[in-house]
C-alpha cells in the first residue's frame, strides 16, 4: 500500500535542493540500503548503457549512410536536365559536396569539443548568437529530426513494393510496422537500437564499398538488365550548363549530409570520455560517407549512366559493376533495410536536444525524464507519435516529404557555422583565424543552399517549413513565459517566510464499511488534527436506505471520526465533496484540508477496467474547484496468506440504530446545508 498526493501547484517546477542522507552498507535506518560490493556501482550500470565509438557509429549514422542511396541521384536528376553534357558535372558537383562535408565534419568536431553536453547548433548559437537564434537552430533540428524519420521509413518502404509490387497497395501498414519496431527497440536503450543496427550498417557500407571497389576495375558496365526497357529521364532540350543549374544540383546533392549533427547532438549517450568517442564517431561518419558519394559519383562517369524511370541510379550502378545476379539483389536489400532504419538516427538525436530544450524552460519538463536504461522515453514516444501523423497525412508517399527535408537541417548547418566564427573570435585560441574562416566559408555554402533549396522547392511542400519553422519558435518561447510565471508566482530562488503549523482537516469520502475504509481512516488520522468522513447520496429511496445503513455500520464500528452526508439530486461526487471543501475554507479560512481517496489496486492490470473509476472523478473535482491537496490512498489487495493483518478483520455486524457520531469543531453536517442532521 502507498500514498500518492497531488497539490495544486505545478509538478513540473524544479525541486528545491535538499540534503539527503546516505546509508551505507550496514545502516539500518534506510530503508532499501544494499551494499555497494553486490553488484556494479550506479555510474558503471550508467555507463554500461551508453554508445562506445563503434555503436555511435551504427545508431546515429544511419541517416547519413543511406542518404548516399539518394544524394547521388538527387545531382544527377537536375544535371541530366542539360542533357548528356550535364552528366559531365556530376563528380565536379559531388567533390564541392564533399569538400563541404570535409568542413562540416571539422566544425562539429569542435562543437563536439566545445560543447560536450550535446545540443550541436542550439547549443552553440545559445552561448553566441542568443536566444531567438539558438530557438530557429533548435526548431530546424526539430523538423529534420522529425521528416527524416517519415522519410526514411516511406523511402525504405518504396524500395521494397518496388520489388515487390504487390505489395504497394499495403505500404501504410508497412510504414507503421517499421516505425513500431524502430520505436521498440529504441525504448530498450541507445545501446540496443546500436547492437541491432550494427549488422545492417556494416553489411551496407561492405556492399557499397564492394560496389565501388569493383566498378573502378570495370571498363564498362556488366549489365544494364535493370535499366532496360525504361524510359530515360536525360533532357534533350538544353545543351549549356548554368550557374543556377549547378547550384540547384549541389543544393540537391546536400540532401546527403543530412544526419552529420547528429553525433554532435547526442554527445552524452556517449561512454567516457564521451567527446573524445564522439569526435572519432564524427570522423568515421565523415570519411565513409565521403568516400561513398565521390566512389559512386566515379563510377557514374565511368559508366555513362543516365537517369531511368522506374529505376534508381544506385541499382544501375550495382548491376553494372555486379552483374544482374546476387550481388545486385544484396545491395538491394541492404539499402531497403538501411533506408527503413534509417530512422534511428532521429530517435538517437531528437530525445537529447528535447531535453536541453527542457532544462532550459522551452520545453515541458517531462522531456528531461529518463527511463531505467538512459533513454528519454517521452521523447521517443512524441518522436515516433509525430512521424505516425506525417505518415499518414501523406500517405506513405516518399515524394510528398522530401521536398521538406533538407531546408531544417540546412539552417542548423548555417546557424552552427556562423556560431563556430563568433566562437574562434572571443576564444582566440591556436590558429583562430583559420579555424574561423574555415567555419565562415562554411555558413556561406550552407547558406546559399538553404537559399537555393526554399526557392527552388517552395511551391512542392517547402512553404510548409517556412510556416513551421516561427511556430515552432513561438511555442518555445511560449513555454518559456509560462515557467517563467509560475517561478515567479511560487517564489523560486527567494528565501520564504519560516514554516507555521495550521490546524488541519482530512476528508475521506466513504460509501460503504470494508477493509479499505479501516485503512483510509488509519491513514487519515495520521496526516491530520481533524478526519472527517463524508458520503453522498442521491435522493432515491435506494440511496436513502443504502446511507442508513452505512450510519448503523459506523455507529457500531465507531472509529472516532464524524461521518458527515452530504445529499446530492443528481448521481454525482465530485461537485458535492467539492462544494463542501469550500465551504469547509469558507467557516476555517485558515485550514488545511486534505482529500484523501482510498482505491484498490488490483492484482492484475485488466482488473483496472472493472473499477468504477471514481477517485479520478472525484480527485478531478476537487483539483479544479479547490485548493485542497489530494491524497489518492493505493491499497493492494492481499494474498490469502496475509489476511491474518489486524485490519483484514471485517466490521462488526451493524446495530439497529440511525445515530451517528456528533462533531464539533469545522463545520459537519449539522453546521452546513446538505449535511444529514
Amino acid at each position: 500500500m502507498s500514498t500518492s498526493s497531488d497539490a495544486s501547484g505545478d509538478a513540473a517546477t524544479p525541486t528545491p535542493k535538499t540534503p539527503v542522507r546516505r546509508a551505507g552498507p550496514a545502516d539500518p535506518t534506510v530503508s532499501g540500503s544494499t551494499d555497494d560490493t553486490d553488484g556494479p556501482s550506479e555510474p558503471d550500470r550508467r555507463e554500461r548503457h551508453r554508445l562506445t565509438s563503434l555503436q555511435g557509429l551504427a545508431a546515429l549514422s544511419l541517416d547519413a549512410m543511406a542518404s548516399v542511396a539518394y544524394g547521388p541521384e538527387a545531382i544527377v536528376l537536375v544535371v541530366a536536365a542539360a542533357g548528356a553534357a550535364g552528366l559531365g558535372f556530376t563528380l565536379p558537383v559531388t567533390l564541392a559536396i564533399a569538400a563541404l562535408l570535409a568542413v562540416l565534419v571539422a566544425s562539429y568536431r569542435q562543437v563536439i569539443a566545445a560543447f560536450p553536453d550535446g545540443g550541436g547548433s542550439y547549443a552553440v548559437a545559445r552561448r553566441h548568437l542568443g536566444r531567438r537564434t539558438s530557438l530557429t537552430a533548435a526548431a530546424s533540428l526539430v523538423l529534420d529530426y522529425v521528416l527524416n524519420v517519415a522519410v526514411s521509413v516511406t523511402a525504405g518502404v518504396a524500395a521494397l513494393t518496388s520489388a515487390f509490387p504487390s505489395l504497394h497497395d499495403d505500404r501504410m501498414w508497412l510504414c507503421a510496422g517499421v516505425l513500431v519496431l524502430v520505436t521498440a527497440v529504441n525504448l530498450r536503450g541507445i545501446v540496443d537500437s546500436a547492437k541491432a543496427f550494427i549488422v545492417p550498417t556494416a553489411v551496407f557500407v561492405g556492399s557499397i564499398l564492394t560496389l565501388i571497389a569493383v566498378g573502378l576495375f570495370r571498363s564498362a558496365p556488366v549489365s544494364t538488365e535493370a535499366a532496360a526497357d525504361h524510359a530515360s529521364a536525360l533532357g534533350e532540350d538544353a545543351t549549356t550548363v548554368g550557374a543556377l543549374l549547378l547550384l540547384k544540383a549541389f543544393a540537391s546533392g546536400c540532401s546527403a549530409l543530412t544526419g552529420v549533427e547528429a553525433v554532435a547532438n547526442a554527445v552524452p549517450s556517449f561512454r567516457a570520455p564521451a567527446a573524445r568517442r564522439a569526435q572519432r564517431t564524427e570522423v568515421a561518419l565523415g570519411a565513409l560517407l565521403g568516400v561513398m558519394l565521390i566512389g559512386l559519383s566515379v563510377l557514374i562517369g565511368r559508366f555513362h549512366l543516365q537517369p531511368v524511370e522506374g529505376v534508381t541510379v544506385l541499382a544501375q550502378l550495382a548491376d553494372a559493376s555486379l552483374g544482374h545476379n546476387w550481388g545486385f539483389y544484396v545491395v538491394q536489400f541492404a539499402t531497403v533495410v538501411l533506408l527503413a532504419l534509417a530512422a534511428n538516427t532521429s530517435f538517437g538525436g531528437l530525445p537529447v536536444l528535447m531535453s536541453l530544450l527542457a532544462r532550459d524552460n522551452y520545453l515541458p519538463h517531462v522531456f528531461r525524464l529518463k527511463a531505467d536504461r538512459e533513454v528519454h522515453r517521452h521523447g521517443v514516444l512524441t518522436l515516433a507519435a509525430v512521424a505516425a501523423l506525417l505518415l499518414f497525412f501523406s500517405g506513405g508517399d516518399t515524394n510528398t516529404l522530401v521536398p521538406l527535408f533538407a531546408i531544417g537541417v540546412f539552417v542548423g548547418f548555417t546557424i552552427c557555422q556562423a556560431g563556430m566564427v563568433v566562437h574562434w573570435c572571443a576564444e582566440r585560441s591556436a590558429r583562430w583565424r583559420l579555424k574561423a574562416a574555415l567555419n565562415g566559408l562554411g555558413a556561406l555554402l550552407t547558406g546559399v543552399s538553404t537559399v537555393v533549396v526554399t526557392a527552388t522547392k517552395f511551391t512542392e511542400g517547402a512553404w510548409l517549413v517556412v510556416i513551421a519553422l516561427p511556430l515552432l519558435v513561438l511555442l518555445f518561447e511560449r513555454v518559456h513565459r509560462a515557467y517563467g510565471s509560475i517561478d515567479d508566482r511560487i517564489g523560486l530562488g527567494r528565501v520564504p517566510e519560516a514554516p507555521h503549523r495550521e490546524r488541519s482537516l482530512v476528508i475521506v469520502p466513504v460509501s460503504h464499511l470494508s477493509r479499505l475504509t479501516c485503512e483510509a481512516v488509519n491513514a487519515a488520522v495520521s496526516l491530520g488534527d481533524e478526519v472527517r468522513a463524508v458520503t453522498v447520496t442521491h435522493d432515491d429511496a435506494e440511496d436513502r436506505e443504502a446511507a442508513r445503513e452505512l450510519r448503523r455500520d459506523w455507529a457500531r464500528w465507531n472509529p472516532g471520526v464524524e461521518l458527515v452526508e452530504l445529499r446530492s439530486e443528481h448521481r454525482t461526487i465530485g461537485r458535492p465533496v467539492s462544494q463542501y471543501v469550500r465551504r469547509v475554507y469558507q467557516y476555517h479560512p485558515g485550514t488545511r484540508v486534505t482529500v484523501l481517496i482510498p482505491e484498490v489496486e488490483p492484482d492484475r492490470w485488466w482488473q483496472r477496467l472493472l473499477q468504477n473509476q471514481r477517485g479520478a472523478v472525484l480527485a478531478h473535482a476537487v483539483r479544479r474547484d479547490t485548493q485542497a491537496v489530494i491524497c489518492r490512498l493505493r491499497f493492494r489487495l492481499p494474498g490469502p496468506e496475509r489476511d491474518s493483518s489486524p485490519s483484514a478483520a471485517r466490521p462488526p455486524a451493524p446495530l439497529d440504530r440511525t445515530d451517528r457520531p456528533n462533531g464539533s469543531g469545522l463545520p459537519g453536517g449539522s453546521d452546513l446545508p446538505g449535511g444529514a442532521g
